[in-house]
């Protein structure tokens, strides 16, 4: 289960890794449509990636705990 969902979390860290990079770059073309918001605020970078986050544990869990209750025979056999 720890593989699968830490396969899962090294996507989601790379992605918001990029992102956040990309996002600091294009700051200033987006600081005029803003409103009273800096467009580097870290309290919404951190708030936008660790949701992010919660999120992609999440979706990793899923498959992760499916894969946990198959009986490995029963897979190994299938094919």
């Amino acid at each position: 289960m720890g593989l699968v969902v830490g396969e899962g979390l090294r996507f989601a860290v790379t992605g918001a890794v990029v992102g956040g990079v990309i996002a600091l770059l294009a700051a200033p073309r987006i600081a005029p449509l803003l409103f009273n918001q800096s467009p580097r605020d870290p309290v919404v970078f951190g708030t936008v990636i660790g949701a992010l986050l919660i999120v992609a544990i999440g979706a990793s869990m899923v498959p992760a705990i499916r894969s946990a209750r198959v009986d490995p025979n029963v897979a190994l056999r299938a094919d």
